[in-house]
């Protein structure tokens, strides 16, 4: 399909959305095949509604008929495999399960009745009224391609990670999704939730309440990533505040953004660790894995989403802080909250606390219902969990795929995916699914009013709290700041101590002088460029999640990144100065000083944007490293105090000019000898070239007088090319990925 069809999905908001769709990175491919739902009247909605909620032990085939030929009413398809539609960010319809009904039991975990009002659909409003996220013969595709570009839209040459699944999550429902490792369950959630990395094609439809959505998932969602990503150094608190910011409506007060953010603390067990660092701290106390856990919790919360996904929760905790996050979720869901969550083998007191459970083998859907409808779903296809053995180990065994015998176990489990989609679960599923669509219709309240009603952060207030967290995380990290800084101190009393004693206006102080200028341009030139290689690759994951919820923009990042480092580039390089100019005893006047000392800052700060530049340019540090070393002996070697300019050979005539060594050397060089007139000459020396005046000595680099403050200006040049470029590859990384 060629990509002129390409139609935005913000534009695509028919009440009545196509079977199939391709998305590719937010757009999508419509099938050509769309067929327009019929209305009902009020007693046939009703009498579908009171079908879809009445309790059934998955043989009653008379009762799936029934519900089948009025989901066909709703949608005009008809099959097994029926395609369900997706709502979710609105919904409180009372339907007691969207599979079979298991046996009532002493134990509530496992039941999808709610006391949640019947939603309304005369106004679509999530925020409101809960979230019934459904989906519909969704297909995954990934490819190599950085922005995926297919050849033409041609889905042969792809890797299918999701194969036509349907499903629905409504409100006060607690859903484990669960399967094998590499059957796509993190795959499947990331695109429900929008979030699914670049190189990823969507077929299908993913619906809010029987409605389109796009990315105003991210407002009314929270997604709990599986690995924890903080800024070590900051506080509970701090962090709690910065999110707060970000993710909260500008008109909410300062007095309310507290007690959202102490209620949050308090609900989640971090109220007394609110001033305790995140990872590292002075007194060694920091956060243990639980608590990591609810801080990265109690972030999602505060947009109170209505949906919220969760990647594998309970990875890398105990069984007791596993049991306490569960229950957690539980909590949240009985207030009417749609969660979805990945879970890799539970306990099975964790797993009876799920309400409904989604079984993927292969990308496929291999059951969706309650915990105990699958055991018993299992049973019927002939495979019966042990007594006192753990259900969820038992199901994603099954489904799992044994070494050495994998074509018999993806037959196994193509076999149960075969049957589900001719099961009385599936059939009520997308009878569910036609539901919300059909209701949907019912309705003209678009969700641009629902976004419209947000006001995020102003640009101005993101940058100042991307440029606070960087300058506390700054501060408070010692090998960055205090080794650093005494390290700079001590090699000023090295170097100073070194040329003390030896800068006389004589022949032999010619060659000292520019030894120390040297040396000066050396020293604040290696070391930051390099110490600073780590820097955004270290916070780059944090960064393109923060980046791809929405909170900020890659150029708010990065310029906030740079000034937060600014006051460190200034005042070390002055303190080296101070130091290093007294002792060696070079030229003591003001202008030879002040030209010296704002060549020295000049040269740090180009120097750290040469390395932020080829930090962002490389996706690992050595890798950038290996590429900075070269770059570094080309610009050493121009620097004039090896070669005179005016020789060198006309392959690299023009790296001059891009030598900051060689602009700041001039300066400062013209700084030391301008206007010196008298150059002793040793008797020794009467045969051999010698300096008499200042003038002299700038010859013999190629220097010009009439150059100094060019010179400055070329250095400024450089540094914000530096940070262009630098710019220009993070904002490349983020938008591959």
């Amino acid at each position: 399909m060629s990509t002129d069809n390409l139609i935005s999905m913000e534009q695509t908001r028919s009440v009545d959305p196509p079977r199939a769709d391709y998305a590719t990175n937010g757009k999508i491919f419509p099938n050509s095949n769309n067929n327009n739902t019929n209305h009902m009247d009020a007693a046939e909605q009703i009498e579908l509604q009171d079908v879809v909620g009445v309790p059934s032990n998955g043989n009653n085939k008379h009762s799936n008929d029934n519900g089948r030929a009025r989901s066909s009413s709703v949608n005009g398809n008809s099959g097994a495999e029926g395609s369900p539609g997706a709502s979710g960010a609105g919904s409180r319809i009372a339907i007691t399960d969207i599979s079979t009904t298991p046996p009532r039991t002493a134990s509530t975990r496992n039941s999808s009745e709610r006391s949640l009002p019947l939603r309304s659909y005369s106004k679509w409003s999530p925020t409101e009224q809960g979230a019934t996220l459904v989906w519909r013969d969704l297909c995954v595709y990934t490819t190599g391609e950085p922005n995926g570009a297919s050849g033409g839209g041609s889905l042969h040459k792809m890797k299918r990670i999701i194969n036509n699944s349907t499903g629905a999550v409504q409100p006060g429902n607690l859903m484990a999704l669960m399967g094998s490792s590499g059957s796509g369950k993190t795959t499947l959630m990331s695109t429900l939730a929008f979030r699914q990395p670049a190189g990823t094609i969507v077929q299908g439809d993913i619906l809010i309440n029987g409605r389109r959505i796009g990315p105003f998932m991210h407002r009314i969602s929270g997604y709990v990533y599986q690995d924890d990503l903080f800024i070590d150094t900051l506080t509970v608190l701090e962090h709690m505040t910065f999110m707060a910011h970000l993710r909260l409506d500008r008109r909410v007060s300062r007095r309310e953004r507290k007690e959202i953010i102490n209620d949050l603390l308090e609900r989640t067990g971090l109220l007394s660790v609110a001033h305790t660092r995140i990872g590292s701290g002075d007194d060694k106390k920091m956060l243990s894995g639980g608590e990591r856990k609810r801080l990265a919790f109690a972030v999602e919360l505060l947009n109170d989403p209505v949906i919220l996904f969760c990647d594998e929760p309970t990875t890398g905790l105990d069984s007791f802080s596993a049991q306490q996050l569960v229950q957690t979720l539980y909590d949240l869901a009985k207030k009417g909250t749609t969660i979805l969550c990945t879970i890799h083998q539970p306990s099975s007191q964790l797993f009876d606390m799920f309400n409904n459970v989604l079984l993927l083998a292969d990308g496929r859907v291999a059951f969706t219902g309650s915990p105990q409808n699958a055991l018993n779903f299992f049973a019927e296809n002939g495979y019966h969990c042990p007594e006192a053995y753990n259900p969820a180990d038992f199901l994603i065994g099954v489904l799992a795929t044994d070494p050495g015998y994998e074509q018999a176990s993806q037959r196994s489990a193509q076999h149960l995916c075969d049957m589900f989609a001719v099961s009385g679960a599936a059939k009520q599923r997308d009878m569910l699914v036609n539901l919300e669509i059909h209701m949907a219709q019912t309705g003209d309240y678009p969700f641009d009013v629902e976004v419209d009603t947000f006001r995020s952060a102003a640009w101005y207030k993101k940058f100042h709290m991307i440029w606070y967290r960087a300058s506390l995380s700054l501060m408070r990290d010692p090998t960055v700041q205090r080794m650093r800084f005494f390290q700079k101190m001590a090699m000023a009393v090295i170097i100073g101590a070194c040329f003390a004693g030896t800068i006389t206006v004589s022949q032999l102080g010619v060659q000292a002088v520019q030894g120390a200028l040297f040396v000066m341009i050396s020293e604040n030139t290696y070391h930051p460029m390099y110490s600073v290689l780590n820097v955004f690759p270290q916070g780059f994951p944090l960064f393109l999640r923060e980046t791809r919820s929405g909170m900020y923009s890659t150029a708010q990042y990065y310029v906030a990144n740079i000034l937060a480092m600014l006051p460190g580039m200034i005042i070390e390089p002055l303190l080296f100065v101070i130091i290093c100019y007294w002792i060696t005893g070079l030229r003591a006047t003001f202008f030879a000083f002040s030209i010296t000392a704002i060549s020295i800052v000049l040269v740090m700060n180009v120097a750290t944007a040469c390395g932020c530049f080829f930090s962002t340019a490389f996706n690992s540090v050595p890798l950038a490293m290996a590429y900075l070393v070269p770059v570094d002996y080309i610009f050493m070697i121009t620097s004039g105090i090896f070669i005179k300019i005016s020789t060198l050979p006309m392959a690299f005539y023009w790296t001059q000019f891009l030598s900051w060594m060689l602009y700041a050397n001039e300066a400062m060089t013209i700084a030391q000898w301008s206007g010196v007139q008298n150059i002793t000459c040793f008797e020794e020396s009467e045969n051999l070239p010698c300096f008499h005046t200042g003038q002299d000595v700038l010859d013999k680099y190629s220097f010009n007088e009439s150059n100094l403050y060019r010179n400055l200006l070329a250095i400024v040049a450089i540094y914000f090319g530096f940070h262009i470029l630098g710019y220009y590859c993070l904002w490349r990384r983020a938008k591959k990925i």
